[in-house]
């Protein structure tokens, strides 16, 4: 798959996207996020999970009791997957991911403290721009084994379990419920071009795993009309399932996100609003269904006795 190679590529901020046209008046584009990136890198440790058919995969763990949460109490665990080309960008991927504000001391206050877990893909960039070694099945098993690791050397702070990734991550978070449904506690599979058989679906809702599915409306590469709207009826039936399918994906500031490295795909970047808790500046929520945002829906998970 080719994609930008964000290490030299600008971001044009001059571009005015094809779905521009379909904005109601007083909608406004947006080309940055209003958070901070780039800051908490220093707050993960680097590990290495060997592997022979994937070859040695890297991954980053944040530590909520390394970083002062108490060390008699059990926090969550979040692997967060990145999307497609993205762990080419190093210790970056953190912030690509989705993963870096949820280190932050102000996001692990509003969760009660979690776990981070980071893998990254050993992914190549050919001549063409196309990209090899992304998520695929044969790194279901090893990102697993990542998962177990991180919890067996905290086995006395560990709590509840979550998957979340966008993009290709979004795939491979669905992949890794069908593979292990039952071992997950929660899961947000976000701007995912894949969705599974309605009989592997039932199995996951069935383990008890409660899902967060994020998908914008106007995602420019995996089309809601394609990848989400056959499937509406059967989500609304679903238990443990709440959707999140807005009409615009915004930035903090209220403008509708454009994201453009020689193609648009601000409506598919939601893991960025995603980051931002799918809160705006001004603290009003993005959905009246999720009022404290993702940080609010993972300790409602982790509060909840019914999985």
């Amino acid at each position: 798959m080719a994609l930008p190679d964000f290490k030299k590529t600008a971001q044009d901020k001059s571009a005015v996207p094809d779905w521009a046209k379909y904005l109601s008046d007083g909608e406004f584009i947006s080309y940055s996020n209003t958070y901070k990136s780039k800051i908490y890198f220093d707050l993960f440790d680097e590990y290495s999970y060997p592997c022979a058919e994937t070859g040695d995969i890297r991954y980053y763990v944040y530590d909520p009791v390394k970083h002062g949460a108490d060390p008699s109490a059990k926090y969550p665990v979040l692997m967060w997957l990145h999307g497609a080309s993205n762990s080419l960008m190093g210790v970056g991927c953190i912030m690509c991911c989705g993963a870096e504000q949820y280190a932050s001391p102000k996001y692990q206050q509003k969760m009660g403290g979690a776990y981070i877990i980071v893998p990254l893909a050993n992914e190549e960039r050919l001549e063409n721009g196309n990209i090899l070694g992304t998520w695929s099945p044969k790194h279901s098993a090893p990102i697993k084994g990542i998962f177990d690791k991180v919890c067996s050397d905290n086995a006395d702070n560990i709590g509840k379990k979550f998957v979340m990734g966008a993009s290709s991550g979004g795939y491979f978070t669905w992949r890794l419920l069908e593979d292990y449904g039952s071992f997950f506690d929660g899961a947000i599979p976000i701007s995912s071009g894949y969705f599974p058989e309605y009989s592997a679906l039932d199995r996951i809702v069935e383990s008890g795993v409660k899902l967060l599915i994020a998908h914008g409306r106007h995602d420019e590469m995996a089309t809601f009309d394609e990848c989400i709207a056959p499937h509406l009826e059967k989500l609304s039936k679903l238990i443990n399932c709440q959707c999140f399918f807005p009409e615009w994906v915004y930035n903090g500031d209220g403008g509708v996100s454009s994201v453009f490295y020689g193609f648009e795909m601000g409506q598919h970047c939601m893991i960025n609003w995603i980051q931002h808790d799918l809160m705006f500046d001004d603290g009003t929520p993005a959905d009246k269904n999720l009022p404290n945002g993702v940080t609010g829906w993972i300790r409602s998970v982790c509060e909840s006795n019914d999985i």
